[in-house]
């Protein structure tokens, strides 16, 4: 049997350009990974612990690194997790499969492209898109016209929180969160595909 694989992803802040790297699960648990950039100008570094995984994450957009913590199972089985910058909400770095990690990672240099050539600076507007994030708040509305959001600890009540490329749906009872991205003609396109959104909270026992 193949050994799992899964692929990182992220934008180099030097060079910005796209580095996606291939390790096999065994790889990423044997021992530390340092995943650099070709260019030299930065590395991801990942380190696996027996109930987590700590990565070091360079960042495009404020310049920093971003220590992230995440569960080792959700790092080493999810189809796909995004992580994103604390000062805007921007992906920053993928984790999963490799065909879901490619898609996220096309939308991601679209994003990156529309926000400029100098990394941290938002500009005038309150968001990277604002005709985008406005299409994107109007198919939410609807969406919850029709009761379609919900979150797996089986609550219907939820805050919204319009970020500057991205709209938080946060439930009311259990605190967990659906991050929906809002910078890009395919983040819209992707929303108008779905009849209800799942915000992933704790699920009912």
């Amino acid at each position: 049997m193949e050994e799992p694989k899964r692929t990182i992803a992220y934008l180099c802040p030097k060079c910005r350009q796209s580095v996606a790297v291939e390790r096999t699960v065994f790889q990423l648990a044997a021992a530390p990974s340092r995943l650099p950039c070709p260019c030299g100008g930065s590395a991801l570094l990942v380190e696996m612990e027996a109930d987590h995984a700590d990565l070091t994450v360079p960042c495009l957009y404020c310049g920093e690194d971003h220590h992230i913590r995440c569960s080792a199972h959700a790092f080493l089985h999810e189809k796909a997790l995004a992580f994103s910058c604390k000062a805007n909400g921007l992906d920053c770095c993928y984790v999963g499969e490799e065909g879901p990690v490619f898609r996220a990672l096309r939308r991601l240099e679209e994003a990156a492209a529309q926000y400029g050539e100098k990394p941290g600076e938002e500009g005038e507007s309150a968001f990277l898109n604002e005709a985008v994030m406005t299409e994107v708040v109007g198919e939410l509305k609807d969406i919850a016209a029709r009761g379609g959001i919900s979150c797996t600890c089986g609550s219907k009540h939820y805050q919204v929180k319009v970020r500057y490329s991205a709209v938080e749906l946060i439930c009311a009872e259990c605190g967990a969160k659906l991050r929906i991205p809002a910078a890009t003609d395919d983040d819209l396109e992707e929303l108008c595909c779905r009849y209800t959104l799942r915000i992933g909270g704790k699920e009912e026992h």
